[in-house]
């Protein structure tokens, strides 16, 4: 059944696999028109309905882009991160044609969710950081603590997503001769990367396990690293770099942090495999003079980590939503939209080892009901069953309508606050960790 007032949905890039393709179809069929512009080849494998290449320079971008939206009568524009280079103008670009903008990133709260927000996500949301705020808009909206059933997920589709895109994108260099990826190495580079650790995969657990039997039984802050190529880090923090990030943290930690104390530093999940994190963490420790209170895990269950530790000290990582909803103390360095008084830290890194407080857990329940009510969307990429709840959710969300769609036979409302914490979060790769 169609929508009272058809709108026209215009698609830039969005995550590798074929939901934003998904998506275009569900709107089409409530009555909506869709439109679709391809940037490189990845864009073209995960989109294989109608759509218009971009085949010149960046510097032509903002002015195509305008003429495009005029011409086709858009109304709303769709795009995954808002950061990228291509992104970013056309965001600008769609504010001076007063298009509606919708921002999708992967959710602020993970696993089974995905961000869905109006103008701008993580350090260009629009959330405000006031407690008040979150205290009295959640006044209005249900107290929701039920479990609900973890959506299924198998991280080899995202390899397998990742692997695809990839791939044709590298095939479509002579179609789309001018564009440049947003990512620092180029896919070829981190084929080979990922090469690597699959050949080191069984020592790296062998040697996390040590360590972690080392770490275990000792009380322990937990520092989970970003990838240098999100923009978390490049954009929305002030290092630049993860391995700036890490330098700061250690050399803190060895300044500040009781001698009783000791570091826990966990590679992202994601990570290709480019940098030497071990021997670099390795490296500042010694420099610092903690080389006996600093540990590295290339490889283990993020969860379990965060559960025995003390705090977490994060760059804007979702593991800091993981730690507060198990109540622990956590600090942010850079921008999240977590970073609410009395929900996080608000001192000092120095400070924070001595004395890390515990969350207000009233405020941390009221801001996340506002985020699932604002900002997110139940589903997820890694999943037939996920797929098709997160096209549904999201179309109710874009054309105006409320509420969330369910798993089958799932009882209660959608994402409880207590609902990763009690799941031990076994799906390490549906989080920036």
């Amino acid at each position: 059944m169609a929508d009272t007032e058809p709108r026209r949905f215009l698609f830039l890039q969005g995550p590798h696999g074929p939901y934003f393709f998904m998506l275009g179809q569900a709107l089409r069929e409530r009555g909506h028109d869709t439109f679709r512009i391809n940037l490189n080849g990845g864009d073209r494998h995960d989109w294989p309905g109608e759509a218009t290449d971009y085949r010149h320079s960046f510097r032509n971008w903002p002015l195509f882009f305008d003429d495009y939206v005029v011409q086709h009568g858009i109304t709303d524009l769709i795009l995954y991160g808002d950061c990228r280079p291509y992104h970013a103008s056309a965001h600008g670009m769609a504010r001076l044609r007063g298009l509606r903008v919708h921002v999708m990133e992967e959710g602020y709260i993970r696993p089974d969710f995905m961000t869905l927000e109006a103008d701008g996500v993580n350090g260009n949301s629009t959330l405000p950081t006031d407690p008040q705020w979150y205290l009295d808009q959640a006044r209005a909206l249900p107290d929701v603590e039920t479990l609900a059933t973890p959506i299924s997920s198998d991280f080899r589709r995202r390899a397998q997503n990742t692997m695809r895109n990839g791939l044709a994108s590298t095939m479509g260099r002579l179609r789309f001769p001018y564009y440049r990826t947003h990512r620092p190495d180029s896919f070829l580079i981190e084929s080979f990367g990922w090469a690597g650790r699959l050949l080191m995969r069984k020592r790296d657990r062998a040697e996390s396990g040590k360590a972690w039997d080392q770490v275990r039984d000792r009380p322990y802050f937990t520092l989970p690293l970003q990838l240098n190529s999100d923009y978390q880090i490049r954009v929305h923090s002030p290092f630049g770099d993860m391995r700036a990030a890490l330098r700061f943290v250690i050399k803190s930690f060895a300044s500040a942090a009781p001698d009783t104390v000791n570091l826990v530093v966990k590679r992202h999940p994601l990570d290709a495999g480019l940098i030497g994190w071990g021997r670099h963490t390795r490296k500042l420790a010694a420099q610092y003079g903690v080389a006996d209170r600093v540990f590295y895990l290339s490889d283990w269950d993020i969860a379990e980590v965060v559960a025995h530790s003390l705090g977490v000290v994060t760059v804007n990582s979702t593991v800091g939503t993981l730690a507060l909803n198990s109540g622990k103390p956590v600090t942010v360095l850079g921008h999240a939209v977590y970073k609410v008084p009395g929900i996080v830290y608000e001192g000092a890194l120095d400070g924070f080892w001595r004395s890390p407080p515990a969350p207000d857990m009233r405020l941390y329940s009221a801001f996340r009901r506002v985020l699932e009510d604002r900002c997110l969307v139940r589903g997820g990429l890694l999943s037939d069953e996920g797929l098709a709840m997160l096209v549904a959710n999201a179309v109710e969300r874009l054309t105006g309508a409320r509420g969330l769609a369910r798993s089958a036979g799932e009882d209660g409302a959608p994402g409880g606050i207590f609902a990763l914490s009690r799941r031990a979060l076994g799906r390490q790769g549906d989080w920036d960790v």
